[in-house]
């Protein structure tokens, strides 16, 4: 009886992970605005910085993740899987910018130098292997916010630079991504070796790239290989429907992957675009606000409004959402767009 208990109890534990179901209490109203992505070909692991209820409100408010997960292994759905989420800012992996457009965000709750426990790990593993196999994604292509962000040239370094953020540092190190069941890893930064982008933090390019582990202690002694992250090996398309990559399509038109998670078939109309040009914020209703001068800053022209996605700024025929925004490049004859009441 000992024996059958003992067999119950593992078959029991073992099917915990067998799928992960998604909570909704945090799914972001701004889902209708967000476009379909014409590509998934990295999943990129966040660290919050911070608190679980200041990071999902943050991230629900702003939609800045596809995915939040929490200390207890809770994962939350904040926008789409199949849409575009504002969660890699100023990014660039292997020459391509923009790396929102073409991967999935995961906002982990936690720090990028400390332990994460047990619990929350074993469900980040296995949302990834679910969107790993959803997409065809391997395993080196799972990388880190600090892998991809990289800064604009500014005052104190002249040129573009890999370094801007630490977040998701942790993630990089062998014996996370061993738990994780991520048995590759990029061998080097492809934007540094190919002159692209310069290193300004040396202590972050030799975590990501070198066999230093601070987290051993935590997890174990781990083991992965490196691979040339220059080789293609992108994810596949995201197609309308039909069945792709375990993507199944229900007969009412939605799909439905990870457990719990049905998202309704991606939309083609033109609301749903993000506005990348005037013609666009025009369309789409969008007036604007005002202009910034020296006495007219974009917090007294758009209030608290002023940092918000569905704020937009023109500068030169260039749009950015207010959530993207730095307040270092803000310039005078900048102007601020938001839609009508």
């Amino acid at each position: 009886m000992r024996w059958f208990a003992f067999l119950i109890a593992l078959l029991c534990s073992a099917s915990a992970f067998a799928g992960v179901s998604v909570n909704k209490r945090y799914r972001s109203a701004l889902n209708p605005d967000r476009p379909v992505r014409k590509s998934t070909e990295l999943i990129v692991l966040h660290t919050t910085e911070a608190p679980a209820k200041s990071s999902l409100r943050h991230t629900s408010e702003r939609g800045l993740c596809h995915y939040c997960v929490v200390e207890d292994g809770t994962v939350y759905q904040i926008i789409d899987r199949h849409r575009v989420a504002f969660h890699a800012g100023c990014s660039m992996w292997n020459a391509k910018e923009e790396v929102d457009e073409f991967s999935v965000g995961i906002e982990c709750v936690g720090y990028h130098n400390k332990a994460m426990p047990k619990k929350q790990l074993d469900a980040i593993r296995v949302l990834v292997e679910e969107l790993q196999k959803i997409y065809g994604i391997p395993d080196d292509r799972v990388v880190t916010h600090s892998q991809v962000a990289y800064g604009s040239p500014n005052k104190w370094h002249k040129c573009k630079h890999r370094g801007r953020k630490r977040c998701g540092m942790l993630f990089a190190m062998p014996s996370v991504r061993s738990y994780l069941n991520l048995k590759t890893r990029p061998l080097f930064d492809p934007d540094v070796r190919a002159k692209r982008l310069v290193v300004k933090d040396a202590y972050l390019n030799k975590v990501l790239y070198t066999s230093v582990d601070t987290m051993v202690a935590s997890y174990g002694k781990g083991r992965v290989k490196g691979v040339d992250p220059t080789k293609s090996r992108a994810g596949v398309k995201i197609e309308k429907g039909g069945k792709k990559n375990g993507v199944k399509e229900n007969a009412k038109g939605k799909t439905v992957g990870i457990k719990g998670e049905i998202n309704s078939r991606p939309p083609t109309k033109a609301f749903n675009k993000v506005p990348q040009t005037i013609s666009d914020l025009n369309a789409q209703g969008y007036v604007v606000l005002g202009t910034i001068t020296k006495k007219k800053m974009p917090l007294s022209i758009a209030g608290k409004n002023w940092k918000a996605s569905d704020t937009y700024y023109l500068y030169k025929g260039k749009v950015t959402p207010g959530n993207l925004i730095d307040p270092k490049n803000v310039k005078e004859g900048m102007t601020i767009w938001r839609k009508k009441k």
